[in-house]
């Protein structure tokens, strides 16, 4: 079994305090810090670009996994690989050619994630499976933190767990939406070895981030 690991959404922290928030995370024991991106036309809200992730890179040495909601997203990937994302991850329904925004990103040596939206079905990446770093399983529509978490997403998890079993491939699975601590362990045991958590993360326990990052890998 993969190590659990945490990658908290940096959407439900304090924007006027996002270099202090980082700092805080990392400090706590974070995997990773999670990125949410959106354009406000492939989802319903805007968040941050590349000049706001370049500027927290440079006091950060955690991985920055960058989740790309935004069409037409193949354009885009340079400047996010520029501003410092290790892991890029889009979705199959923004890019006219997913084979070829893949082959972008790890032409620019960064992980690939592709993200599956709750209505997305697995077959959309099926055959490209053994390119992908990481999935990106969404267990809540996209575009708002705080979301109740979708317990139907899990059979998704499994079915992904089984191919990689069958097909002895090698990728992350991760989750996002609504992740907190009376859900997590279904995550774990359907399959996911990275969950993505904000809410829970910061406002948890009076803050305590160290706290919550550890129960969420049921320590």
């Amino acid at each position: 079994m993969k190590k659990i690991q945490i990658s908290p959404s940096i959407l439900s922290a304090d924007f006027s305090q996002l270099g202090n928030e980082i700092k805080r995370l990392e400090e706590a024991g974070a995997d990773m810090i999670h990125v949410d991106v959106m354009d406000g036309h492939f989802v319903p809200n805007l968040t941050i670009g590349p000049p706001v992730i370049k500027a927290l890179r440079k006091n950060c040495s955690l991985k920055f996994d960058v989740h790309l909601m935004i069409s037409p997203v193949h354009k885009y990937i340079d400047a996010y690989a520029d501003a410092g994302a290790d892991i890029i991850t889009i979705h199959p329904e923004a890019t006219e050619d997913l084979e070829a925004s893949i082959s972008k990103i790890k032409r620019l040596s960064k992980k690939v994630g592709v993200s599956l939206n709750p209505e997305s079905k697995i077959d959309l990446i099926l055959n490209l499976l053994d390119r992908i770093d990481l999935v990106l399983i969404m267990s809540v529509n996209p575009g708002f933190g705080g979301q109740k978490f979708m317990p139907e997403v899990l059979e998704k998890i499994i079915e992904l767990k089984n191919i990689q079993n069958k097909k002895k491939i090698n990728f992350d699975i991760e989750i996002d939406g609504g992740i907190n601590f009376e859900n997590c362990k279904l995550a774990i045991d359907a399959g996911a070895n990275i969950l993505v958590s904000g809410t829970t993360i910061f406002k948890s326990n009076d803050g305590d981030i160290k706290k919550n990052i550890n129960l969420l890998k049921l320590k």
